[in-house]
């Protein structure tokens, strides 16, 4: 049976972009449709079709564009597809084909209903006037575009209650792929001799670590916080706007703060590992990074809600706080944290491996549709292998 594959825009870098890209190993055969395709190399020649709004300059402006997606993708001309997956954070679920797709049940793989209109607190984005006067009659129509799917799958447990309250539509769980071989191996190295030095001597022997963008949703200075609260050094991985502001925040806080900007994947590996504790303040939908982490065996400690309340096993491979300013918590999760087993952690990290989400997605599509790929079954020897 013939697929057709649907994404709001390919960009170079960026999370959905990474599923994308499994999405897109699952099904080989099927065509991509995006607004826009800023990642050419992404992909194989002439397997993105992109649609008029890639010859606009709106490609480079998406607040603009926003309020020609909704009937942009209601119009996508003919295509031959026995089934649509579409992979949406905006508007792609809206998609719709003339020709013999027209009637082709919809899958939706939902990383969460628009946060620009149904949650403009969560994303700044939401305030842009022109976003802001759409936004009702986008949430009616978003509603019920939605309620076209035969079938949805939300990244978390969080989204899929964000999914009922805002479309009301149940949907099931697929949590989104990590590589967690590529930080489980405690063979890999590539470090280079320049970073090895700055490992020696640049970077405290003991230290709690915060890694992210330096952008303010990701709360940083919580991490700073917790370090100060633990008498701990902290490391904060990673690059931003607001560097000069976390670096100045650490300052007048007296922490003891090494920042490591746009560190290489070796360097983040390695920085997991001699880590005592990853910190992870902010609420995210679903949260890769605390599983990497755990991949390294190193335990989190994360907020209690959200979709790393979903990953970090209380107890187990970290611990759960309730508020992040709660210095006694922060301290009472961070012992808690320090008798976690690095087996435990790395197994846990297996179960949000590549192959698991595969595998769910193309039962998901076959059970659905009747679809097959050319996916195997998710192996899960590699995480028991942890476990001895």
């Amino acid at each position: 049976m013939a697929g057709v594959i649907v994404h709001e825009w390919l960009e170079t870098h960026g999370g959905a972009e990474k599923v994308m890209e499994e999405i897109a190993k699952a099904f080989p055969d099927a065509p991509i449709h995006a607004l826009w395709d800023d990642a050419p190399l992404r992909f194989e020649p002439h397997r993105v079709q992109e649609t008029w709004l890639a010859r606009t300059a709106l490609r480079h402006r998406k607040d603009l564009a926003l309020p020609l997606m909704p009937i942009t993708w209601r119009n996508m001309g003919p295509a031959e597809a026995d089934w649509i997956l579409c992979s949406s954070h905006l508007f792609a679920h809206h998609a719709r084909f003339s020709g013999g797709a027209r009637e082709a049940p919809k899958l939706v793989y939902a990383y969460t209903p628009a946060r620009y209109i149904w949650n403009p607190e969560l994303d700044a984005r939401g305030a842009n006037p022109l976003v802001k006067a759409v936004s009702p009659i986008f949430r009616n129509l978003d509603r019920k575009r939605a309620a076209e799917a035969q079938s949805i799958a939300a990244i978390s447990n969080f989204v899929r209650a964000r999914i009922a309250t805002s479309w009301h539509q149940d949907s099931r769980v697929i949590y989104p792929p990590v590589d967690v071989k590529l930080f489980a191996d405690d063979s890999a190295d590539g470090l280079t001799d320049a970073e090895n030095e700055y490992l020696d001597k640049g970077v405290p022997k003991e230290f709690v670590l915060g890694a992210s963008r330096f952008i303010p949703y990701k709360r940083l200075e919580n991490v700073i916080d917790a370090g100060i609260a633990l008498n701990q050094p902290v490391v904060i991985a990673g690059s931003g706007p607001q560097e000069q502001l976390l670096r100045r925040y650490a300052l007048d806080q007296g922490g003891d703060v090494t920042f490591v900007i746009q560190p290489s994947l070796a360097l983040l590996r390695e920085l997991f590992r001699r880590a005592l504790v990853f910190i992870f303040p902010p609420v995210e939908d679903f949260g890769i990074v605390p599983v990497e982490a755990m991949a390294t065996g190193t335990p989190v400690i994360a907020l209690d809600t959200g979709g790393a309340a979903e990953t970090v096993l209380h107890g187990r491979t970290g611990a759960l706080v309730n508020d992040f300013k709660n210095s006694s918590g922060v301290r009472e999760a961070f012992l808690l944290s320090q008798d976690v087993q690095v087996a435990d952690c790395k197994r846990r990290a297996f179960e949000f491996d590549t192959p698991v989400f595969t595998e769910a997605l193309t039962n998901w599509v076959r059970d659905e549709t009747g679809a097959s790929s050319e996916s195997q079954s998710a192996r899960t020897t590699a995480a028991q292998s942890f476990a001895s």
